[in-house]
């Protein structure tokens, strides 16, 4: 899973766009323990039709270049 680390005023935030978990920390390295706990318990408790449902099969990333 691909996670995206955002620096937020008190701290960071951890995001996986294809499934819409995010989860924070006072670090980059807390952020990104909690969020794989985040989903390892997902993971651990959906059904299988909610990992589907919440599954983003397309992506895209745009950006620009100044």
């Amino acid at each position: 899973m691909t996670a995206i680390i955002e620096r937020e005023e008190n701290g960071y935030v951890a995001l996986c766009p294809k499934l819409d978990i995010a989860r924070q920390g006072d670090t980059i390295k807390e952020a990104q323990t909690n969020l794989i706990e985040a989903l390892e318990l997902f993971f651990e408790t959906a059904s299988p039709s909610e990992i589907q449902e919440r599954l983003h099969t397309e992506m895209f990333i745009t950006f620009e270049v100044n």
